[in-house]
Formats: C-alpha cells, sequence, structure tokens
C-alpha cells in the first residue's frame, strides 16, 4: 500500500517535506516512521519526542494504516509537554538530553524499573504490562500539562507496555525547570497521578502462578 507522509519543522530539515511511502499490508505508524528513518537516518535520535498523526488527527504509534492515508510526523511544540506509550525500549539519556529548555537549570529523573523480587519477597520472573493506548495516551498527555501549569517546568514522561525484562525501564520521568524545587515537586506529582489514573495494569509471572496488579500497588 502507498500512503503519504509529511514531515515539519526541523524534522522537514532532516528529511523531506513531502513523500511517498510503500508500506506492506497491515503496517501502522510506527512502521511509516521506521521506514522514513531508513531513508533519513539523522531523523532516529528524534523519536522519543515525536508526535505522529493519522489523516489529519493525532494518533498512537499502533495506530493503523490504509492505502492512500496522510500520516504526519510531528517535532514537540515549543514549551509543550512531551508523552509517549511504547512497547520499545525507553532510552534515559536521550530523554534527559532533551528535555531542558533555555533557563531550565535543574532536571530530574525518576525511573521506574522492572524487578525481580515482589514486595512480599518472590522472586519474579517475567513482567509486563497491559494498556488502553488511546485513553492511556490523552490521560498522560493531560497529566503532564497539569503538571506544567502548576509549576515552571517543561515534562517528559514515558510508559513501556509489553515484557519489560528485569532491571529495564519501565517508566521514565524527566522535569527541567530554573530551580530544582520546582523540578522535584513536579516529578512526584507526575509519578504518584500516573499511579492513580493511568490506564495501565502489570502482571508479575512466579514459578507458581501469575498476578495482575496496577502498577504502585
Amino acid at each position: 500500500m502507498l500512503v503519504t507522509v509529511r514531515t515539519f519543522a526541523m524534522l522537514r530539515e532532516l528529511s523531506a517535506d513531502r513523500l511517498e511511502l510503500e508500506l506492506p499490508a497491515g503496517s501502522q505508524l510506527d512502521d511509516a516512521w521506521a521506514a522514513l528513518a531508513d531513508r533519513y537516518p539523522a531523523l532516529l535520535p528524534h523519536r522519543p519526542f515525536v508526535r505522529p498523526a493519522h489523516n489529519g488527527a493525532y494518533a498512537g504509534w499502533g495506530s493503523g494504516l490504509a492505502d492512500g492515508d496522510v500520516v504526519a510526523f510531528l517535532p514537540p511544540v515549543s514549551g509543550g509537554a512531551h508523552t509517549e506509550i511504547t512497547d520499545q525500549p525507553i532510552d534515559v539519556a536521550t530523554l534527559e538530553a532533551n528535555a531542558p529548555q533555555p533557563g531550565h537549570g535543574a532536571v530530574v529523573t525518576f525511573v521506574g524499573r522492572a524487578r525481580d523480587t515482589s514486595d512480599d519477597g518472590r522472586e519474579v520472573r517475567q513482567l509486563d504490562y497491559e494498556v488502553y493506548p488511546e485513553l492511556a495516551e490523552s490521560i498522560l498527555a493531560e497529566i503532564a500539562a497539569e503538571a506544567e501549569s502548576r509549576w515552571p517546568v517543561t515534562v517528559t514522561v514515558v510508559h513501556r507496555t509489553g515484557v519489560v525484562p528485569m532491571g529495564e525501564a519501565a517508566v521514565a520521568i524527566v522535569t527541567a525547570s530554573p530551580h530544582r524545587a520546582e523540578a522535584y515537586e513536579a516529578n512526584r506529582f507526575v509519578i504518584e497521578a500516573v499511579k492513580q489514573r493511568l490506564p495501565i495494569w502489570k502482571r508479575e509471572t512466579f514459578a507458581d502462578g501469575t498476578e495482575w496488579k496496577r502498577p504502585g500497588a
């Protein structure tokens, strides 16, 4: 199938304003990005901060494509939060490097990693997360925007889904601000709101079975 791809601002300068891509049937927005980045490798470091759109509306990376669709890849709007639900490993260093705005001297990072021991001391053999993606994406953006309205910060928050290997990041939150107090407060607010409001569940697999629970429960 053939889809039209558009890019804007810095992404356009690194690739092309508009082009057509031939993709296999059943492809998703993430596949279109991968095909574009294969042509223009300079795009690759920007992936954590790109927001995709599908036929004129924001969409998740897992949104399915059809022949004739128009997709767009947009860089972050200046001063705006970056949020993402992904099934890929989280590159925390890249998030930290791209989070601060001019004048932001304080950067606070929280990383929640998959751990191999449950709260009751049992060995966890596998940890995976299930999410309602469309609702989760809008709620995550809502949480980040709320933090930015309460403190002079920029917020980056990425949550991983699917199987997360032990020791790898399941969630990363980066808050940047002119001063450390606001960055700390906003970061704490975001992780607590994520635990309370995000429609995501984790399944811990033990030697004797599995258990579902809310992250942070």
